[in-house]
């Protein structure tokens, strides 16, 4: 069906009673997504949009269920709001805040790990399974259901899949947008490992960019899963030294920019394209051609 969240999932929003939060509420409640439950340890008792709130993540999960969370505080408090919402068994979590220290990054990383929770981000869009649930702040109108399966550093360029693979009349199974800080717990590999044994997946699409080693660390698992990957590395002309976009999108290695990378994942057998918006068509024939083509409908 999905992974990491479909309709069973159980959202609670941390910082609800924001501006963030509580716009990101009012949209997946209009979504149709299971928002259960928000957390203000300033403001428990009340309601946003009909949202109970609770002070803790411990309350909310207690009295509603709740097993997934999308984190919207600043960067200076991401740190609490993660190991508490750990610390509470909460199974997915998005750490939405851009900027968060490095050092709370690699921490959130380790007990997240270490308690079998699974963390996107920091920096990150979160995830979304069209028409089940959506822990993201990506707008659901713009998806649809289908067989194809996305990860992805970034949102902005995952909506340039999204629309490409639409326009093929190719839905997505899920899609995963990781974080663009150097430190994200989640990594491409961990999430090709997903798609791999998801029944529903029939192809990934694999987006990443110069910077750091998630991408050349997937190699080794393209190589071995059953399903076609096709991959994009964006920031072909970045310059050395130039951060693009992403504190993560710097060059470190020389194999780190975008040839490198391209490289490995062609290596392992990953169908990698060099223009973003050909990838619609680029996983349509890689379906055609092991004749697991079949369109969402």
């Amino acid at each position: 069906m999905a992974i990491l969240v479909d309709a069973a999932t159980r959202i609670l929003i941390q910082g609800i009673t924001g501006h963030t939060g509580t716009n990101l509420a009012n949209r997946m409640l209009d979504e149709n997504s299971p928002v259960v439950a928000g957390v203000s340890p300033s403001r428990p008792g009340c309601e946003v949009s009909g949202i109970p709130v609770f002070a803790s993540c411990h309350e909310a999960v207690r009295a509603t269920g709740a097993d997934a969370s999308f984190i919207c505080v600043p960067a200076a408090f991401a740190l609490d709001a993660a190991l508490e919402a750990i610390d509470a068994g909460l199974a997915t979590i998005v750490v939405y805040a851009e900027g968060v220290p490095v050092h709370d990054g690699l921490a959130i990383s380790a007990f997240g790990r270490a308690r079998g929770a699974r963390i996107l981000g920091p920096n990150a869009a979160g995830c979304i399974s069209p028409g089940l649930a959506n822990l993201s702040d990506l707008n659901a109108k713009l998806l649809m259901p289908g067989p194809i399966g996305i990860v992805s550093k970034s949102g902005t360029l995952t909506y340039e899949v999204i629309d490409a693979l639409n326009k093929r009349g190719l839905g997505q199974s899920t899609v995963v947008c990781l974080g663009g800080d150097p430190v994200v717990a989640t990594s491409h590999a961990d999430v090709l490992q997903m798609f791999d044994a998801d029944f529903d997946t029939r192809a990934v699409v694999l987006i990443g960019e110069i910077g750091g080693r998630s991408e050349l660390d997937a190699a080794d698992i393209v190589a071995r899963m059953h399903k076609p990957v096709i991959a994009y590395i964006a920031g072909l002309h970045a310059p050395p030294g130039k951060r693009m976009g992403h504190a993560g999108a710097l060059l470190g290695s020389p194999e780190e920019n975008v040839p490198g990378k391209r490289a490995a994942l062609e290596r392992a057998g990953a169908h990698v394209v060099s223009d973003i918006l050909a990838i619609g068509d680029a996983v349509w024939r890689v379906l055609a051609d092991k004749r697991l083509h079949q369109p969402a409908g």
